[in-house]
């Protein structure tokens, strides 16, 4: 009996250690993440909101004051250049015509008279019939009845241009946005010329004007490819380019932006002007490039938590460096990169295509952290009240 007992005891404690250093030590030990070094397409882009517009936009106004007596058109009014899209009330400038005529003709028969009075004095002055003072004022009157005639013709076609500016014509082909007037509406035109009409040329060609941060501006150039959603239509995505970079800065909020006008192709007319558009520029593109996760080129066996104490580190001198594993053996393999979009980053040189590289610890905790069992002790602050009759630790 006593020698089965041993044996009994020598079975159990052998268990109880096989347990130990296999099944407790894998329940707990790190695991580790590793992705492979693939071929993917990589892009770099800049995001920015911005504002559909129309490419060209023309403010309709008029240089003359009256009663708008007619309107040929009104919101969404397709218009031809040289159409008639008003006219205002023409009983003044017809009135103001019609006096500046009858000034010209008075100014002309003084001309008239004056100019036969003048050469009629000139011949007797060169005969010496009549004394210098009555040629010289003959000669005044008659510059004087020259200068009211053509002030007088002036007039007059002032008053005709005015009386055309009652007849107002579209300047472009287009579309009408807006209509600020309605018959019977005075318009008084002062220093301000008012505004009475908007024509949109061709709504089928739009454009985006973007406002883009300062720090982003310097990779944004000519041509790129856009992509922006507006949230009339939040499942659709419309395709354009930069078309121009203006080099104007603007400054709100201390924010520093500058605006990019982005090409809009709308044939479906879904674009509308004064939409908000949320604007992806991708200012660098790449094909079927070697890349890797970016969060392996921030992973660091070194570091406290991603390697145990039987691990083994050989590391090596490169700004950059991925980190294979075989066994508790962590290698470094320094790389040189290019373009990154958060998520992937390119590799130029170093490792190859199928590789697989440690990215990140993924769970359980290091042979070492074994020692003590989070679950069977507990801090305490020491500013905690105790519990009523509880004893303070010390």
């Amino acid at each position: 009996m006593k020698k089965f007992l041993i044996i009994l005891f020598a079975v159990v404690l052998a268990g109880a250690l096989v347990w130990w250093f296999f099944v407790r030590e894998k329940q707990f030990a790190a695991t580790y993440q590793e992705a492979k070094i693939e071929r993917a397409d990589l892009s770099v882009s800049v995001s920015a909101t911005g504002t559909v517009e129309p490419v060209s936009q023309v403010e309709v106004g008029t240089q003359v004051s009256g009663i708008v007596s007619r309107l040929y058109v009104d919101y969404n009014s397709h218009v031809k250049k040289g159409q008639v899209i008003a006219e205002l009330d023409k009983t003044n400038l017809l009135s103001e015509l019609a006096s500046k005529r009858s000034n010209l003709s008075s100014a002309k028969s003084e001309y008239d008279y004056q100019l036969k009075n003048y050469t009629r004095q000139k011949t007797l002055h060169e005969q010496h019939l009549i004394a210098d003072a009555d040629y010289e004022t003959a000669y005044n009157t008659y510059l004087r009845a020259k200068n009211s005639y053509e002030i007088a013709k002036n007039d007059l076609d002032k008053a005709q241009t005015n009386l055309g500016y009652a007849t107002i014509y579209s300047p472009i082909d287009g579309v009408v946005l807006s209509k600020s007037v309605e018959e019977g509406q005075t318009v008084a035109s002062s220093f301000n010329t008012p505004t009475l009409f908007v024509i949109a040329n061709d709504l089928t060609n739009m454009q985006v004007v973007a406002n883009v941060d300062e720090a982003d501006i310097g990779n944004v150039q000519m041509g790129q490819k856009v992509v922006f959603t507006v949230d009339a239509f939040p499942n659709e995505s419309f395709q354009g380019q930069v078309t121009q970079v203006r080099q104007e800065a603007t400054t709100s909020n201390n924010v520093v932006t500058y605006e990019v006008v982005i090409s809009a192709p709308n044939p479906d007319l879904k674009l509308k002007p004064g939409l908000t558009a949320n604007v992806t520029i991708y200012t660098m593109e790449r094909q079927n490039a070697v890349c890797v996760a970016s969060k392996a080129l921030r992973f660091d066996p070194s570091a406290e938590g991603n390697s145990g104490p039987n691990d083994t580190i050989v590391d090596c001198k490169g700004r950059h460096k991925l980190w294979t594993r075989k066994g508790h053996v962590f290698t470094a393999h320094p790389v040189e990169i290019g373009i990154t979009s958060g998520m992937k980053t390119e590799i130029l040189s170093g490792m190859n295509v199928g590789e697989s590289v440690v990215v990140a610890v993924e769970n359980g905790r290091m042979p070492h952290e074994m020692k003590q069992d989070p679950s069977q002790k507990t801090e305490k602050s020491p500013f905690m009240p105790s519990r009523p009759g509880g004893k303070r630790n010390r």
